[in-house]
């Protein structure tokens, strides 16, 4: 039995050592200087290698020349945004209601360029007369104001451009008090004699970047949804193995981050055509086509699309597009992550604090899952019990194993033990344990948020690592605590070491998580006295 738990226990070290990787890869987002990217930002307004979808679905790069343009600033209670007047893209958006670093006035940058790489929104009217599918490049938009400031409930910036022939094309962002989700309006008014033909495209283009070392890594990758498969992630190395072609009713595509998402919504009453491609220049690109739209001569029409960048809240995402929730990535686990994080913000709403909550919810997990723990804990103390007859058998048989074996099952038998019952308990926890790491990397609630006294932050690692020594501290009451049959000295010395190991690896962890296995070990060795107390009393030897 002991040489299971021993073994038991080497596994959630790995797991942890796993867990402890997911977390750098989801992390540790590249920092960002302010002053730089402003200066590499307008140093680059000037260069274009911007992929243009081609209504023949060429794959090439449409041709473009360099123009003077410059760049509109929005701002609303919820956004800094900046609009290129060249093509008319979304190159900077910051979200005023989250900061880059806790403490920090600084607000958090999704969209811009971050030392150097780019994360832009794009959009444009391709087609037979679409003025981005034009010989001489993209339109430079005019507009009547340079800034733009919401002061109602919603905001409207219109920027026009008229093509050689008299078009017009007014394309209109439309923002709204209090939403990340911003609307997209193209009208075009056809004022010749014969009809026109235009066809809409909206993509998100990000600069590649790989994965660094262990403790600098940053998760980053495009995802998308179909009729047929409403969550897919399109990794970078996918969009270089393969560029996607898929063609959906509605559908979405999304570039998707550490608690933030990036994503165009089409119109979903209509067939769009969903597509990747890795430029030269080393951007990654994901982005959507609209079906074709012909506008008579001498009429109107107006296409639109919804772009969303902003964190990620499942029911808002929810409400753009039934399956964008999924882009709030929980896992393989989701099933067990979605209800913990229902009842984790149900808490905080009755409580008023994340930290608080949390330790409602180990309370709650941990007497729900009472009955394994006393099973575990119960056929351990009987394993306990039965180690003088294992070691009468043991003499018995020597080294005939076979026998040895037997005669020890037979012994389980009769004393009616599970060699297993302290074992399995154990394995059904996990999953939860699992669950929760994902809702604590996922639930951008959780972001920066505050506890009491040093923990200002639960999902950044404990500062002083008060938090991971205090676990140590309990999972080292909790070996002296179990009954302890050990003999090897080698598995003693893996035994004594094993909270020392742990506590190193929960260094780093997010101290919301290492909260809940303190508390969790806490009841855990509350617990074990009260069931060892009572089998104690029906004569059960638990500890020697």
């Amino acid at each position: 039995m002991e040489s299971q738990r021993t073994f038991l226990f080497i596994g959630l070290m790995l797991v942890s050592f796993l867990l402890f990787q997911e977390w750098n890869n989801d992390y540790n987002q590249p920092k960002v200087d302010p002053s730089a990217t402003t200066q590499t930002q307008q140093a680059n307004l000037t260069e274009s290698d911007d992929f243009i979808p081609s209504s023949s679905d060429s794959g090439l790069p449409a041709s473009t020349t360099l123009a003077k343009r410059s760049v509109i600033e929005i701002t609303t209670d919820v956004f800094k945004v900046k609009i290129d007047t060249k093509g008319g893209d979304i190159v900077e958006s910051d979200l005023l209601q989250y900061e880059e670093v806790k403490g920090e006035e600084t607000p958090f940058m999704l969209l811009g360029e971050f030392e150097g790489n780019q994360y832009f929104s794009q959009s444009g009217l391709i087609g037979l007369n679409g003025p981005d599918a034009s010989a001489n490049g993209r339109p430079t938009y005019h507009s009547e104001q340079t800034s733009y400031t919401l002061t109602g409930d919603g905001l409207r910036v219109p920027l026009q451009f008229t093509d050689s022939n008299g078009v017009s094309f007014t394309k209109t962002y439309v923002f709204k008090k209090g939403q990340y989700d911003v609307g997209l309006e193209y009208t075009v008014n056809n004022t010749t004699s014969t009809p026109i033909q235009v066809q809409l495209y909206t993509q998100v283009k990000r600069t590649v970047q790989e994965k660094g070392s262990l403790v600098d890594q940053n998760y980053l990758g495009a995802a998308y949804g179909t009729d047929e498969e409403p969550y897919e992630k399109y990794s970078f190395s996918d969009m270089a193995d393969k560029n996607l072609n898929e063609s959906t009713q509605g559908g979405y595509i999304a570039f998707i981050q550490h608690y933030f998402v990036s994503a165009w919504v089409p119109k979903q009453d209509q067939t769009n055509t969903l597509y990747s491609l890795i430029t030269s220049s080393n951007a990654a690109i994901i982005g959507t086509k609209a079906e074709p739209v012909n506008v008579q001569a001498g009429s109107e029409q107006t296409i639109t699309s919804i772009y969303y960048m902003g964190p990620k809240e499942s029911d808002v995402l929810e409400a753009l597009h039934p399956d964008l929730d999924l882009t709030v990535d929980y896992g393989w686990l989701w099933f067990i992550s979605q209800p913990l994080f229902v009842l984790l913000k149900w808490l905080y709403s009755i409580l008023g604090n994340w930290g608080l909550a949390i330790i409602a919810i180990t309370i709650i997990v941990k007497s729900l899952m009472y009955p394994l723990t006393k099973a575990q804990y119960t056929s351990m103390a009987k394993m306990r019990a039965l180690q003088p007859k294992m070691a009468a058998l043991k003499e018995k048989y020597g080294d005939d194993r076979q026998k040895f074996g037997q005669a020890t099952m037979e012994m389980y038998k009769k004393e009616k033990v599970n060699p297993m019952g302290g074992c399995f308990p154990i394995l059904l926890q996990m999953p939860i344990f699992l669950a929760l790491f994902y809702v604590f990397l996922e639930s951008t609630e959780l972001r920066h948020a505050e506890f009491m006294l040093w923990l200002t932050d639960l999902s950044a690692q404990d500062p002083y690592y008060v938090l991971p020594i205090l676990f140590g501290a309990s999972m080292f009451i909790t070996q002296k605590l179990q009954p302890m049959t050990v003999t090897d000295p080698m598995q003693q010395k893996m035994m004594t070491f094993m909270p020392v190991i742990f506590s190193v690896f929960f260094l780093w962890f997010p101290s919301g998580l290492v909260l809940y296995w303190l508390v969790s070990n806490l009841i855990s060795i509350a617990q074990m006295l009260y069931i060892y107390r009572g089998m104690e009393k029906k004569g059960i030897k638990v500890r020697g």
